[in-house]
């Protein structure tokens, strides 16, 4: 292949690459949509064909019609691609950033399967013979992820990783309970670096909760453990590795003891991205688990929904799992509510349908042995990212060890220096185009950063970012007030946070807002 008047592209001339790339967030001061509503204008709507009108009857009608936004379609297209152009996302962006959350490709491919109609046209209240190829997935996505963890039956019915947290507590609670032990056994155990999820649906469950801090390891103290567990203990509720990307290599212990005291384990594993086809749940005898398929099988993360959770049980726990249940007699498959102990739905319907079948996809593709590569690839780049950072003068790791797939750094040296804090580092890196997080609170690592590059980027790209986050420490270095004073090239921008913690200025719906604010 040639260039113009026959050179080879190899030989042309090209502009020389900047060390950091150029970049500038597109800034549209764009409206919410609700505001550039103007009456009578109207996009195009076409109805599926085939489909017949329905009359419906006066009891479901509505008096009035919904006050929805009236626009044009060029109007409609315009506001989101607006939208997406201010949004970085890992579409666009190295989004090693956002440690805990594993924010990885989706195949795109996956992607077209859920915008399919024979999907994204089902209704909830379809009867089971008319829906029997999505029963199937959801049937055979369950005993994926019972391979996988080593459980005996899962559930998918939970629409977030903290849903299936919750229905482990249910059924944490239910059993109990069936034992005669539910008022007796009033007390969860967690530790710090678990994700706050466990102990925030533990208190939402009525558990009193005791939360384990690291020891000199940065591993959950063991000794805290034997001190706390005892004829109260409904439950053990951790994530391994923490988000410190720290594994307790002492887990199977940390279960025996609550086992000992006649508890049950549960073990969170949205961290599971440097785990799968290495480890499971069972083998270190836990009782229940979850996974986030929007996590660890590849369902986009999607700031925060639509999510998917998947909740999984030893035989023991199995009847109290959330119903209906999918199940399969030999030729059909279908729903079956009639499960006296099951702790009941954890949300309307059956579940979060496109995500089930975006991860189903994602693992069919893989095969058990590409699902072992994406862990060791994760942990590869993870380890690789951390030996860039180390690098950077004024960034550490506590506790210095080797990791699975995330990293909790720490610039308290940069920040004692310069006065530079992570949050501030963390918008400047938004002028080069890169996402990052500090971490969820408590801040017990002082002036957090984490990430967690997993198996989606490429060496190339951690090289990147690693160069990025030295660039705006050195900046800190030269020019503390150019950091504090950023960003200059992206659409975030400073907020005062007071407004959060204030309920007369809360606005859920823009029909609150109209109502609380400008009327």
């Amino acid at each position: 292949m040639s260039g113009h008047a026959g050179e080879p592209f190899a030989e042309l001339p090209v502009a020389p690459k900047p060390r950091l790339r150029r970049f500038h967030q597109a800034r549209w001061d764009e409206p919410i949509i609700f505001e550039q509503s103007r009456p009578g204008r109207r996009g195009i709507a076409v109805p599926a064909p085939g489909v017949p009108a329905v009359e419906l009857p006066d009891t479901v009608r509505r008096a009035e019609p919904p006050r929805l936004p009236e626009m044009s379609q060029l109007h409609v297209l315009r506001h989101y691609v607006r939208l997406s152009q201010e949004n970085l996302g890992v579409d666009q962006a190295i989004a090693v950033g956002q440690g805990t959350c594993t924010m990885k490709y989706s195949p795109k491919v996956n992607d077209r399967f859920v915008t399919d109609p024979k999907v994204a046209e089902l209704h909830p209240l379809q009867p089971d013979d008319t829906v029997q190829g999505v029963l199937e997935i959801y049937w055979r996505l369950e005993r994926m992820l019972a391979e996988i963890s080593g459980m005996h039956r899962v559930s998918l019915q939970p629409a977030s990783g903290s849903a299936a947290i919750y229905a482990n507590v249910a059924m944490i609670r239910a059993y109990h309970a069936s034992r005669g032990e539910g008022e007796r056994r009033d007390q969860v155990i967690t530790t710090m670096f678990s994700h706050p999820s466990n102990a925030a649906c533990a208190k939402t469950a009525g558990y009193e909760v005791i939360t384990l801090m690291p020891d000199e390891n940065g591993c959950p103290d063991i000794e805290a453990l034997r001190a706390a567990v005892g004829p109260r203990t409904a439950a053990l509720m951790i994530t391994n590795p923490e988000d410190t990307g720290i594994f307790n290599p002492r887990i199977a212990e940390f279960v025996a003891l609550v086992h000992e005291a006649g508890g049950l384990a549960c073990y969170d594993q949205a961290n599971a991205n440097g785990l799968l086809g290495v480890t499971r749940a069972a083998d270190a005898g836990f009782d229940l688990c979850h996974f986030n398929l929007h996590k660890t099988f590849s369902t986009p993360h999607a700031c925060g929904g639509p999510a998917a959770g998947a909740s999984g049980v030893s035989e023991a726990l199995a009847p109290f799992l959330p119903g209906p249940t999918v199940e399969f007699d030999g030729s059909r498959y279908h729903l079956d509510a009639d499960r006296p102990l099951s702790v009941g739905k954890m949300r309307p319907f059956l579940g979060v349908t496109p995500n089930v079948v975006r991860a189903y996809a994602w693992i069919m593709a893989l095969g058990a042995a590409g699902l072992r590569e994406v862990a060791e690839t994760a942990v590869l780049n993870n380890n690789y990212l951390m030996h860039r950072i180390l690098q950077i003068k004024g960034a550490s790791a506590p506790w210095g060890r080797n990791r699975l797939e995330q990293v909790r750094y720490s610039w308290q040296e940069l920040s004692e220096e310069t006065g530079v804090h992570s949050e501030e580092i963390g918008v400047r890196a938004a002028d080069f185009g890169v996402h990052y997080w500090t971490s969820h609170h408590p801040y017990v690592v002082p002036e957090p950063f984490t990430l967690e590059p997993t198996e989606s980027y490429s060496k190339e790209d951690l090289d990147e970012y690693a160069a990025i986050l030295e660039h705006v420490a050195d900046e800190a270095r030269r020019d503390p007030g150019l950091v504090k004073g950023a960003p200059y090239n992206q659409t975030v921008h400073r907020i005062d946070p007071s407004s959060l913690d204030d309920p007369e200025r809360w606005s859920p719906t823009w029909r609150a807002y109209t109502r609380k604010h400008l009327s």
